[in-house]
């Protein structure tokens, strides 16, 4: 597997709008082969950071991902809307294996 994890802050007036283009995002992620979960997170304590983890069946899956319309519709929506740039990093997992997904 190939997971993402991004960082993202948003403007505390963008909430709900960044809540609402990341859950289209999701919802239609999940519906490519290579994608085994997409996951959102929002901090409890301040709300307007978000951990976004995506998991992908390999890193090619996840270049195939951004050449989607509704990924490219999610940055296009989300971006103005953040306090700065998103951070991400990659990882590979160790458990549970491969097999589970």
């Amino acid at each position: 597997m190939y997971i993402v994890e991004v960082h993202i802050k948003v403007k505390s007036e963008y909430i709900e709008a960044f809540i609402t283009a990341t859950l289209d995002n999701a919802n239609k992620s999940i519906l490519e082969p290579g994608i085994a979960r997409f996951d959102i997170f929002q901090d409890l304590n301040e709300p307007t950071r978000f951990v976004l983890v995506e998991v992908y069946r390999t890193s090619g899956d996840s270049e195939k991902h951004k050449e989607t319309e509704h990924y490219k519709r999610w940055r296009e929506i989300a971006e103005p809307l953040m306090v700065e740039p998103r951070i991400r990093t990659s990882y590979t997992n160790i458990y549970p294996s491969d097999k589970v997904y």
